[in-house]
């Protein structure tokens, strides 16, 4: 083999070796392209995983803090609502009780209004004997009308006339100019079973 033969196969061999390495070199490149790929979308799929993560933490700490909010403002609401009607009691009350006290200086009505009183008490409780107390300014008033009221009750109920007890103690007396604070009553009646004191009407 002359030299011209030993170097053109020299040169086939490199050509053949350079052509493997050209593919190698290629394999190698795609190989790592394609991994390169893999772990790009592994990485973005975690970031998109992380930011769904921190949106739904956000739009629930929005949420909650819509519904404490909300929460607030209805139990705001609620209270702006009970003083209103505790507001509303307190003028009524206060409306009743210069009424009744009215009433009580007017000594037929305020007779006739303490019988009705009795009777509907007595009709609530429905009990043999009662405890009846009330201020000691009405106890005469209170001696007249009884009779009446126990017969009325009788009738209504269809029963026997109960037994009722005045009280030696007293409801507190009307109010007075020189002390508002004190406590006090404008007039009325409080009926008790003798059984159960408990039972007040």
């Amino acid at each position: 083999m002359n030299d011209a033969d030993v170097s053109k196969q020299i040169h086939q061999m490199v050509q053949f070796i350079r052509q493997e390495a050209d593919e190698k070199a290629n394999e190698i490149s795609v190989s790592a392209e394609e991994e390169f790929n893999i772990e790009k979308l592994q990485l973005v799929e975690a970031e998109k995983k992380k930011i769904r993560q921190e949106y739904d933490r956000k739009q629930k700490q929005v949420e909650v803090r819509k519904k404490i909010e909300y929460s607030m403002q209805l139990n705001a609401s609620r209270i702006k609502v009970l003083q209103a009607q505790d507001d509303l009691v307190s003028a009524m009350r206060e409306a009743a009780s210069k009424d009744l006290l009215n009433v009580s200086h007017h000594h037929h009505h305020y007779e006739g209004l303490l019988k009705s009183l009795i009777v509907q008490g007595l009709l609530r409780l429905k009990e043999p004997s009662v405890l009846l107390r009330c201020r000691k300014e009405d106890v005469h008033m209170v001696n007249t009308v009884l009779h009446a009221a126990k017969a009325e009750y009788a009738e209504k109920a269809h029963v026997h006339p109960p037994e009722i007890i005045v009280d030696s103690i007293h409801l507190p007396s009307a109010p007075s100019h020189n002390d508002p604070h004190a406590l006090s009553c404008s007039g009325g009646v409080v009926l008790a079973s003798r059984d159960d004191p408990q039972a007040v009407v």
